[in-house]
């Protein structure tokens, strides 16, 4: 992904590129993308896009293996996190749910993973510290809470499942306040093409909606020209 593509994914929200991806396919029915109502820490903050780091955590219970195999782990986890092909997205599964309690996602981790030049994160479980996350990287969360209960870090670089999104590791993922799709990897080259023909595609509508005197007659020689061209 070169940077002029970058610039434009991270300027474009998610539908749009949920749309442009139907483009490139040339049908409808793709559906890596998820399910459901999720919360953004930073909804006018602009779409998180990169290369997915996975990992999975819980919080419900105390772990039960040992202190040093747990803290093993943690660092694991931020050293892929820091280490992984940028740009790059936390992706982060939180087994627990639909019974999430611990908050990973807050000052301290949003700081850190952004320090460690990271996009933002992606978690079907829970956010907190709302007025201090760091700035500059947002979080798409299932939810809200206070505690960070038991959390800690069960898995490394495994597939996860977000709000019924299944995301690997290296997987591009394109999220922002309306949720998270995954870029299939053989269209990242055709993307920003797709992009720019629903685009056009939508202003055939959209424009003649927009002018003065706009009525039935006006729409539907619109929209016809619209059907034609749409996928």
């Amino acid at each position: 992904m070169d940077d002029a593509l970058l610039k434009l994914l991270r300027s474009v929200d998610t539908p749009t590129v949920c749309n442009a991806i139907e483009v490139a396919q040339g049908k409808r029915g793709f559906n890596d993308f998820t399910r459901g109502t999720m919360l953004c820490s930073d909804p006018e903050g602009g779409a998180v896009v990169g290369y997915a780091v996975t990992a999975k955590i819980s919080a419900l219970a105390p772990p039960t293996e040992a202190p040093d195999v747990i803290r093993t782990r943690r660092m694991a986890y931020y050293k892929a996190m820091a280490e992984g092909p940028k740009p790059s997205v936390a992706v982060v599964e939180d087994v627990d749910y639909p019974n999430c309690i611990g908050a990973y996602w807050g000052e301290v981790n949003t700081t850190i993973h952004k320090g460690f030049g990271m996009s933002g994160a992606l978690t079907n479980g829970v956010m907190r510290d709302l007025g201090d996350m760091v700035a500059g990287f947002p979080v798409i969360a299932g939810s809200i809470g206070p505690s960070h209960g038991f959390v800690h870090v069960t898995e490394l670089g495994t597939p996860v499942s977000v709000f019924g999104l299944t995301v690997g590791q290296g997987d591009l993922v394109h999220a922002d306040r309306h949720g998270a799709v995954v870029i299939p990897a053989e269209l990242i080259g055709e993307i920003a093409g797709a992009i720019a023909k629903m685009q056009g595609t939508e202003h055939l509508i959209l424009g003649p909606a927009r002018e003065p005197g706009f009525d039935f007659a006006r729409f539907e020689a619109a929209w016809s020209a619209f059907e034609k061209a749409r996928t």
